[in-house]
């Protein structure tokens, strides 16, 4: 369990369950998480199409998006400039095969998260993204 009070946003598909891909999530549910181990919903992110982090990153303004708020953002798959342009904004990117977006939580905070997943190539591209800050092989 850890010992300070934590936001954590987990990407969520329409489904409600994990989503696919960090850099391409227009919705995130993010849960306060608190160092007695009570787990509460804070608040959820619903972020237009521009919105999404590849996007944003790439934006020629990529200052203050809502992520950059919390401490860790969990999806299923995360490339690595996604995860650099958040660890620039002390956001921690964890990825997991876990779908349930709270054990996915319950995980992390025990120090147990299920292993993420690939980065998932065919899902970061896109009309309009720039992929100059990873490389797909």
């Amino acid at each position: 369990m850890n010992s300070t009070r934590q936001l954590i946003a987990v990407a969520v598909d329409r489904s409600g369950n994990v989503a696919s891909h960090a850099g391409r999530a227009h919705r995130w549910t993010v849960f306060d998480a608190w160092p007695n181990g009570e787990l509460d919903i804070a608040y959820s992110i619903q972020l237009a199409e521009h919105a999404c982090l590849h996007e944003w990153h790439v934006s020629d303004f990529p200052e203050r998006h809502p992520l950059h708020a919390v401490d860790v953002a969990i999806a299923a798959s995360g490339g690595e400039g996604v995860q650099r342009r958040l660890g620039e904004r002390n956001t921690r990117l964890l990825t997991t095969a876990e779908l349930d977006p709270v054990a996915a939580v319950k995980q992390y905070l025990m120090g147990n998260l299920a292993p993420g997943l690939p980065h998932d190539a065919d899902g970061c591209g896109g009309e309009g993204h720039q992929h100059s800050d990873h490389v797909h092989s």
